[in-house]
């Protein structure tokens, strides 16, 4: 990995250029969106007590597409990111602006995600546990990616209703599929996510608790999209043994805030693209945590597995067919770290929650505001 970030020193380069581009462009976008009146208003699904403004999703395409244009080499799969990109960025903006039904988002993000496949950012074959490496027909791989990158895009999505949350997560996701890239001698697919760590840690200065900007669905769409077309790109296309994990793990915290919400919708009935406080971080905030600290906690709780994907990656307990006592046990101890933090999430947001008959008040509540509003 080191050997391989010493010879392409352009990594740290484009991070670092992404991060001065977003902290400096933010405030422009957030006066702009203020003229143009594209503000969140305290409502069911924001927790925020006044008006803030959204479209900070403009700062991030910038920060994310000049170091791209700067550093990364134009052919065929980053011309295809970068566009797709720049239509996932679009149809965001264009639903912070007027709004979007639901099918027309999802038609923009198909259309997104089918540019990068068109572009050979698709999974050509695939490595299973055990089975090895498997290669896939067009049929299959372009179908199978684009549903992947449009189901990261609308968790990233789901996940922005708190100060901060949103690009922390996507900050720690960028940060890991970097360090793999390297060490799966990667190189641009590396230095595009460390393009997306530098801006979603630029973002934060003016989006962490007390949020001056939020991101909107322009910048959602745009991370879920990159870190979803990133995953194929620099690992999945990869022969390395357990490549599938590696996302799944990274990408856990979304995956199941969307699975728990989605599950939810269903039982009750509702429109699965509806807003309302039903994701973890709302149901932090119903136990009693801080904006803060609700942020804090799933950050680290995504940390806590993003190791466990480095660990996976880096320690070999098994190499060359022996058995090494040291990492064994390293992995052990930070797989049993993922799973106490997991089992300890869902402790505080189910256990607690039941055994405290003023949440409960409080989320039935919330839904009949929600019921009274739809």
């Amino acid at each position: 990995m080191w050997s391989t970030l010493s010879d392409h020193p352009e990594v740290v380069y484009g991070a670092v250029l992404a991060l001065v581009i977003v902290i400096l462009l933010t405030p422009a976008v957030g006066g702009m969106a203020r003229m143009l009146g594209v503000v969140d208003e305290p409502g069911a699904r924001r927790l925020n007590r006044r008006a803030v403004p959204r479209l900070g999703g403009l700062a991030l395409f910038f920060g994310i597409f000049v170091p791209a244009l700067a550093f990364l080499p134009l052919g065929s799969e980053t011309r295809g990111l970068l566009l797709g990109a720049a239509v996932a960025t679009t149809v965001g903006a264009i639903d912070d602006f007027r709004g979007l039904v639901w099918w027309e988002k999802l038609g923009g993000q198909v259309a997104a995600a089918a540019i990068a496949t068109g572009f050979g950012i698709w999974v050509h074959r695939f490595t299973f546990p055990v089975l090895g490496v498997h290669a896939l027909p067009e049929w299959v791989g372009i179908p199978l990616t684009i549903l992947w990158i449009v189901a990261i895009m609308n968790m990233v999505n789901f996940l922005d209703g708190l100060d901060g949350l949103a690009a922390g997560v996507c900050a720690i996701s960028g940060f890991t599929f970097c360090l793999i890239a390297l060490s799966l001698e990667r190189p641009q697919p590396a230095l595009l996510a460390a393009v997306v760590f530098g801006a979603c840690l630029g973002f934060l200065r003016h989006n962490f608790y007390p949020a001056r900007i939020f991101m909107g669905d322009s910048g959602a769409l745009l991370l879920g999209f990159t870190l979803g077309a990133l995953s194929v790109q620099g690992l999945l296309k990869t022969a390395a043994v357990a490549t599938l994990l590696f996302p799944l793990l990274v990408l856990a915290v979304p995956i199941i805030d969307t699975s728990f919400v989605v599950a939810k919708r269903l039982k009750y009935r509702q429109p699965v693209y509806g807003a309302d406080r039903s994701h973890l971080h709302h149901r932090f905030m119903n136990i009693g945590f801080s904006q803060p600290r609700a942020a804090l906690t799933m950050w680290a709780w995504c940390g806590i597995l993003a190791a466990a994907a480095l660990a996976t990656r880096f320690l070999k307990p098994h190499a060359h067919g022996v058995w090494h006592t040291g990492p064994t046990v390293a992995i052990a101890a930070i797989g049993a770290l993922a799973l106490a933090a997991s089992i300890y999430m869902v402790y505080l947001l189910e256990i607690v929650k039941l055994a405290n008959p003023r949440i409960r008040r409080r989320e039935a509540e919330a839904r009949e505001a929600e019921r009274k509003s739809a």
